[in-house]
């Protein structure tokens, strides 16, 4: 799921891998924390925020 999410996150939402690396030092590798962590650090906007969590369900 992890990988897929980072997936996701690169190709759909063209959010660099060093953002996401960011993200996930800070969510101990779990999922639905990634977005929130993103969000928090301003990595993400709230419309990408509510197309990840779509794309998580």
């Amino acid at each position: 799921m992890l990988e897929k999410l980072i997936i996701f996150l690169q190709d759909e939402l063209n959010i660099p891998a060093e953002e996401v690396n960011l993200a996930l030092r800070h969510t101990q590798a779990i999922p639905a924390q990634v977005p929130m962590q993103l969000w928090k650090y301003g990595l993400i906007d709230i419309t990408q925020l509510e197309q990840i969590f779509d794309w998580l369900d």
